[in-house]
């Protein structure tokens, strides 16, 4: 069951090369900033997504937030996804966080649901909610 919906965020993809074309796979790295768990930060990811003959997108990625006051987490996801009319992309997946912070300790309590969409332009904007 979905829980509430714990963060936002919108960003930019900053690097997309291409590791292998049979299959294809891609690697991307984005910035973003939002909001977590009601805190302002600041985080960056990198995914690689490998394409597969039926057309979905298989992915995986790690990454890092920041809040203004200095408290950190890490992430690893995965998530299936679909390129989208443009070359725009869009996922749905799982994240999986590790913290020291006391104030982020609720992120590790469950795993968070995500959707994460990225326009032609590289413009990505997500969401996630904890999995009850």
């Amino acid at each position: 069951m979905l829980g509430d919906l714990i963060g936002e965020s919108t960003g930019k993809r900053i690097v997309r090369r291409t590791l292998s074309v049979d299959p294809l796979q891609v690697e991307v790295t984005f910035e973003d900033t939002g909001t977590i768990l009601g805190m302002s930060y600041n985080g960056f990811g990198t995914y690689t997504a490998t394409a597969s003959p039926d057309g979905l997108l298989r992915g995986e990625g790690q990454g890092a937030m920041a809040t203004a006051e200095g408290d950190m987490a890490t992430w690893k996801g995965y998530a299936q996804g679909r390129v989208m009319p443009g070359g725009a992309v869009s996922y749905r997946g799982a994240l999986f966080f590790q913290t020291a912070s006391q104030k982020l300790a609720g992120l590790t309590a469950a795993p968070a649901v995500f959707e994460f969409d990225s326009d032609a332009q590289g413009n990505t904007h997500s969401k996630s909610w904890q999995w009850k």
